[in-house]
């Protein structure tokens, strides 16, 4: 049994000149480990509470609540081009930064893409790689504790902490692993997705696709798409979260009432007389009162009707089990070749411009799928796998 790791002791940063002295030397090892804790409940944008980095030698704490610590030699250190950062799940660790320091860390390395390409399975949790790779342990007691609060107790700094020093000891694993299986350039195909910052931006237009609207009008679907716009934009202008406005299950009832004034408001379940009297309503009518008027031939396809154009069933299904074993085979996450809304565009559309389509996705699966639905090759089982056989022109 191998022993366990000793890590330094967490230090905790909350002066500029402190920051600016760790991330100089942090600056010159290959890569370092990086994790965030922040909230999210009462406002729309992401509150930095702390960033936690690991080195080699050394594990920090970087206290983001201090109202004189600035920031600067933090961005330096996440836009060195010659230190790796390494993070686990690092979709919103990536937006924080982006909104903070106007740059997406690179380059970057996340172990949950990293380890969905070893085969550990779709969206893989933190403790459990840390369990499988490192023999290690994650203590999840102060998992949702109040990062705002100050001061910051010695729990909450050793939990902090262990997030960066046992991903270092991932990290080493799953890159070794994947350098062995020559996989590496695959993760950096995802590394580069990841660091576009596109990836993080929100378009209000195309908000109403969270609500999953399945029914309903061309109509109403100009409603909730304007209303969903509207909702979007007034959370982010002043900073609350989107359902504090108006709830989600509001918005396909606001279009199916299409109120024109205070009264028709208070007729939508949940909606009072307060929200419906107050400024933002007069807003909100006119933004339906714009739907509204939106000539006929110009109105939106519901999605009801644009779903009526997909393949059979019966093509999905052969897709998803041409999907499910060559992810199998090759010990790769499905999820990561292709997703269910991939596999429904490959079926019903002619073209589709999908990922799964080029490069090692193609190799895997996207180039026999295409085939597959072209009707040049065919599926068998064969004892406990399913082939690819070749039919006759």
């Amino acid at each position: 049994m191998k022993p366990k790791p000793t890590f330094p002791n967490p230090i905790l940063i909350t002066t500029t000149s402190e920051l600016a002295a760790v991330c100089e030397r942090l600056a010159q090892e290959p890569y370092v480990a990086v994790d965030t804790e922040f909230m999210r409940e009462r406002t729309y944008y992401p509150e930095l509470c702390i960033v936690q980095i690991g080195g080699a030698r050394e594990v920090v704490v970087i206290d983001a609540e201090v109202d004189d610590l600035d920031l600067t030699p933090l961005g330096a250190l996440l836009s060195n081009p010659n230190v790796v950062k390494v993070f686990h799940a690092c979709r919103q660790d990536i937006e924080i930064f982006l909104l903070k320091f106007g740059s997406v860390p690179v380059p970057l390395f996340d172990t949950q893409v990293a380890a969905m390409v070893a085969g550990f399975g779709d969206q893989v949790a933190y403790d459990t790689l840390v369990s499988s790779l490192v023999g290690g342990k994650i203590d999840k007691a102060h998992r949702f504790s109040d990062w705002q609060a100050r001061p910051l107790s010695p729990a909450q700094i050793n939990y902090a902490a262990a997030d960066v020093t046992w991903l270092r000891l991932v990290y080493e694993v799953l890159r070794e692993r994947l350098l062995r299986e020559s996989r590496m350039d695959w993760v950096a195909e995802e590394a580069a997705g990841l660091a576009d910052p596109a990836t993080y931006r929100t378009d209000p237009e195309n908000a109403w696709r969270r609500l999953k609207f399945r029914g309903g009008s061309g109509r109403q679907f100009a409603i909730v798409q304007a209303v969903a716009a509207w909702r979007e934009r007034e959370a982010m202008r002043i900073n609350v979260p989107r359902q504090r406005i108006i709830k989600d299950e509001q918005i396909p009832e606001l279009a199916a009432i299409a109120p024109i004034d205070i009264e028709g408001l208070t007729r939508v379940r949940g909606i009072g007389r307060g929200f419906a009297e107050g400024r933002a309503a007069q807003s909100l009518l006119a933004v339906i009162a714009a739907a509204k008027s939106i000539p006929e031939p110009s109105l939106p396809m519901s999605p009801r009707v644009s779903d009526s154009a997909k393949s059979s069933p019966g093509l999905v299904a052969l897709l998803k089990v041409l999907l499910a074993e060559r992810a199998s085979f090759h010990h790769v996450a499905a999820r990561l070749i292709a997703s269910s809304d991939d596999i429904d565009r490959l079926a019903s559309e002619e073209a589709p411009d999908l990922p799964c389509l080029s490069g090692w996705r193609a190799e895997l699966f996207g180039a026999d799928a295409m085939r597959l639905k072209t009707g040049k090759v065919a599926l068998r089982a064969r004892g406990k796998r399913v082939e690819v056989v070749e039919l006759p022109n």
